[in-house]
């Protein structure tokens, strides 16, 4: 039974790995080519998050250093 079970989830990797870099007929392209060329724009868009957040951060510290 654990075979079976170890087979069943080696298929099911094996097509959603097919999936992904299967080539699109429309634009021939694979999802993960499409990915990595959309990740420069998500790090710049991470980035943007990460000093707006450390800047929020760094105001409520100064609000609370204030207070105190």
């Amino acid at each position: 039974m654990s075979l079976l079970k170890y087979v069943a989830i080696g298929a099911a990797v094996a097509y959603g790995v097919n999936l992904l870099v299967k080539k699109s007929s429309e634009s021939g392209k694979s999802v993960v080519d499409e990915l990595s060329d959309q990740a420069p724009q998500w790090l710049e868009h991470l980035k943007k998050y990460g000093r707006e957040a450390l800047d929020e951060i760094n105001n409520r510290a100064q609000q609370a250093k204030e207070s105190i």
